[in-house]
């Protein structure tokens, strides 16, 4: 499969971008266009205007139907994303000129072409000085990459072998096939999604803080993607068992709504991404008091993660060589391949690349015995339909229940730190005490019945998705990049409780990675997904 194109557009433009996919018909294009101010989509083609993100910060990548246009829109001040772009490009269209000019050039792939809107004689001088030549109108220019600045591409052999089976080891793999990979798909279980994406219901659903951080910048980008994802893949509710029908998150008391006031109050998130509900309104969607209101994410719902999984296994079509009821128990570098061995030391695969998508599996190998991985409970009640007074929407609090499917409704899920992998009776009068709780209605007994599946958690709550470390080279790191890696081993990992929609992402970001291709990502979000970032505070305070 040929790279793409890589265009970037300083400052979005529907005609432009209209004009660079009529010029390269047929090619494969990655357009990059920042947007500094809210953009009116009403004119641009049906398949953009469907894809089209809520106008909230970030990175937000859109893909045309036939695969052959990526769209990135980089919402925010124009400075801070041209520096967070991890990109080669081919060709930038420059409406403005950054006060850094080294940072564009940053970007610029070995002769990468420049057309400018309007150039004054100190911007020409600062982008000649970072390697733009400019012909006879003085507003185009070739860009020049000074010795041992340019870095040769190596394509990579595009065979995988992804080991687990859950909604990350399924979505590497739709995420790669989509790319022309042949991916082995190694589950020690014979069928997927059985562990913790074995659950009837997952939720979907952005976070929001004050402060607008790290983490809910990730899980803002991790959401919005799966959504358009899973547009691409048919649909909630039609190429999977789910349904988009808005999630209700109710304030935990009079506190904690004040500060989710001062949230809404700060503009920063639109009401068809994020809306603020007081509490007569929440009441009244509700259909009991919620006296310290609610937050309402009309986009949001539930999805059966096994019906996921199935649905992305399945767009792999014969790219994709099923390995189930295999145990995987070693695994063994030779001649540039990964040996993939089980118990008794019959060999499973092998690939030049191998991809850890296991949960805390992945600490059985050698080679990432090291992460700081935890198990944490979840046990998961499920109520006959009419038990509680559900509304036709998910409500969380301390809990989350859905609406009833399939005659259940599913109401959980405890966060405890034992192994026991029961459904016990302590953990059920748990949650249905917080969902009876939350609809203000008594508790009560039912019939003990649900499911215990266990999230992969790391220190800081974030996934693991790149490249895995090798503690065993010694050396003093001072960046992410000087963290010696086990070459062609990586790892999709740590999805705690929003597996559902870390997956997509991180499998995009990681077939990113392999593909040299420009990062679905800002950079400073992508480097907190490292997996080798634990290893590098490590070694940070040993020096």
């Amino acid at each position: 499969m040929r790279h793409a194109l890589v265009l970037l557009d300083t400052d979005f433009d529907g005609a432009r971008l209209r004009a660079a996919c009529t010029r390269h018909g047929g090619r494969r294009l990655h357009y990059i266009a920042l947007a500094p101010r809210p953009i009116d989509a009403s004119h641009l083609p049906q398949e953009w205007r469907a894809q089209w993100p809520p106008c909230v910060p970030g990175l937000h990548r859109m893909v045309s139907r036939d695969g052959l246009v990526t769209l990135d829109v980089l919402i925010g001040e124009l400075d801070a994303c041209l520096a967070q772009l991890s990109a080669r490009v081919d060709e930038v269209h420059l409406a403005w000129v950054p006060p850094a000019t080294a940072v564009l050039a940053r970007l610029m792939v070995d002769g990468a072409r420049l057309h400018a809107v309007h150039l004054d004689e100190a911007q020409r001088a600062a982008l000649q000085k970072n390697g733009f030549v400019f012909d006879e109108s003085r507003l185009r220019a070739v860009f020049y990459a000074r010795r041992g600045d340019s870095e040769a591409r190596v394509a990579p052999e595009r065979r995988a072998i992804v080991i687990g089976a859950g909604v990350a080891g399924a979505a590497a793999c739709e995420r790669l096939a989509a790319r022309g990979w042949k991916v082995t798909l190694v589950e020690r279980h014979a069928q997927p999604a059985s562990e913790a994406s074995g659950n009837l219901a997952g939720i979907f659903m952005p976070q929001l803080s004050k402060d607008d951080n790290i983490a809910t910048r990730l899980v803002r980008a991790a959401y919005l993607y799966s959504l358009r994802h899973w547009q691409r893949l048919g649909g909630i509710g039609a190429a999977f068992d789910g349904a988009q029908c808005g999630v209700l998150q109710l304030a935990r008391d009079g506190a904690h709504a004040q500060v989710q006031r001062q949230i809404a109050a700060s503009g920063l998130y639109p009401p068809d991404f994020a809306r603020w509900l007081e509490a007569p309104e929440a009441t009244a969607m509700l259909g009991c008091p919620a006296p310290d209101g609610a937050w309402w994410f009309a986009q949001g719902g539930w999805a059966r993660p096994a019906s996921v999984c199935a649905a992305m296994l399945d767009a792999c079509g014969t790219l994709l060589t099923r390995r189930f009821a295999s145990s995987v128990l070693r695994l063994e570098r030779q001649d540039g391949e990964w040996l993939v061995r089980d118990a008794q030391g019959g060999l499973i695969a092998a690939a030049s690349t191998v991809i850890l998508a296991a949960g805390t599996g992945a600490l059985q190998f050698e080679q990432a015995a090291g992460l700081p991985l935890d198990a944490v409970r979840g046990q998961v009640t499920h109520l006959a339909e009419g038990s509680l007074p559900v509304p036709p929407f998910v409500v969380c609090r301390e809990a989350y229940m859905t609406p009833a499917h399939g005659g259940i409704v599913c109401v959980g899920a405890s966060y405890d730190a034992d192994a026991d992998a029961s459904v016990r009776a302590s953990s059920q009068h748990e949650n249905i005490h917080k969902g009876a709780d939350i609809l203000g209605v008594p508790p009560f007994d039912a019939p003990l019945a649900g499911r215990t599946g266990f999230r992969c958690v790391a220190p800081d709550r974030l996934p693991l998705a790149g490249a895995l470390p090798d503690p065993g080279v010694p050396g003093r790191c001072e960046r992410l990049r000087d963290v010696p890696r086990w070459p062609d081993l990586f790892g999709l990992l740590g999805y705690a409780s929003r597996g559902l929609i870390w997956a997509p992402l991180a499998a995009e970001l990681l077939a990113c990675q392999l593909e040299g291709e420009p990062l679905p990502l800002e950079r400073q979000l992508a480097e907190a997904l490292d997996p080798a970032r634990f290893l590098l505070r490590e070694r940070r305070r040993a020096s």
